[in-house]
């Protein structure tokens, strides 16, 4: 009977040593991707007023375990029995990703873009700021829901070749490290002038050195954070078009072939561009004929 129980404990440690190494290895297959996630997550989550970044985030991130959960059995039952859909369903998510990409630089070179809008607004200002705020955290679940497809299509990728449960063990984990992770240092972003406004008022209760150094950090944060915001703004529309035009390229061989003369990132970022501002256009078109 001991030897049983010493048994299965034995084998109980050899399914989570497995598990732990491939683990390392989805960890490092993805990091490009949740990089991206990042970057995307913190735009999208970012420009909301200090009252509702929290609740926003916390919104943001149900939807994205709400995410997982629908994707993680799919993915197993399609690498299981429909593996020739895995490639297309990416192909869509580029489509959205690289379409979101495109419109945000439209709207970055196109200025008075929502002139009308914001004249409209006053109507009801506080009605408008709540649907905006809703159709933003569903454009961020949306988003997510496209990255998650494609973090863990990557981590089911590095371990097709094991036993089902390793699979479902190490796809599970890297699924909701990247949720826990993203959003986390996404909520650490968005309270960054928190952080420094405390520091300001601690700061009046001490002397000397401490008191410059401890205010003067306070300042840093409080002033960094529109820029930081700004700036992964940039990153994250910069990455929505990469991970697009990078699923393109790495799926399709004739698109791989035509951009193989740029730099891997230059090929990712030209074909996130071009789909991008074909899904666009088309998107306009649609618009006046329907509506």
């Amino acid at each position: 009977m001991a030897a049983g129980i010493f048994a299965i404990l034995d084998d109980i440690a050899a399914l989570l040593d497995d598990a732990a190494v491939m683990g390392k290895v989805a960890a490092k297959k993805t990091a490009g991707v949740l990089g991206d996630d990042l970057a995307v997550g913190a735009e999208k989550a970012s420009g909301f007023s200090a009252s509702r970044e929290l609740p926003v985030l916390w919104a943001i991130t149900k939807g994205s375990f709400r995410n997982k959960l629908i994707i993680l059995p799919l993915a197993f039952l399609l690498s299981a029995f429909a593996p020739w859909l895995i490639v297309p369903i990416l192909l869509l998510g580029g489509v959205y990703l690289a379409f979101e990409g495109a419109e945000k630089v439209y709207e970055f070179f196109i200025p008075g873009h929502g002139h009308v809008k914001h004249v409209t607004s006053a109507v009801n200002k506080h009605e408008k700021s709540s649907t905006a705020e809703e159709k933003k955290i569903k454009s961020a679940i949306v988003t997510d829901f496209i990255l998650s497809i494609e973090i863990i299509i990557i981590a089911l990728g590095t371990v097709a070749n094991q036993p089902l449960v390793i699979q479902i063990v190490v796809v599970t984990l890297i699924a909701v490290l990247a949720t826990i992770g993203v959003y986390g240092l996404v909520a650490l972003l968005v309270r960054m002038d928190d952080t420094g406004f405390y520091l300001i008022r601690r700061s009046d209760d001490m002397q000397g050195l401490a008191k410059r150094i401890c205010r003067r950090s306070g300042e840093i944060l409080v002033l960094s954070l529109p820029k930081t915001i700004r700036l992964l703004s940039v990153v994250g529309t910069i990455a929505m078009l990469m991970v697009g035009g990078g699923i393109f390229i790495h799926n399709i061989d004739a698109i791989h072939h035509v951009f193989s003369f740029l730099p891997a990132m230059a090929a990712e970022i030209a074909g996130g561009l071009i789909i991008g501002f074909v899904a666009l256009a088309a998107e306009k078109m649609l618009k006046r004929v329907f509506f």
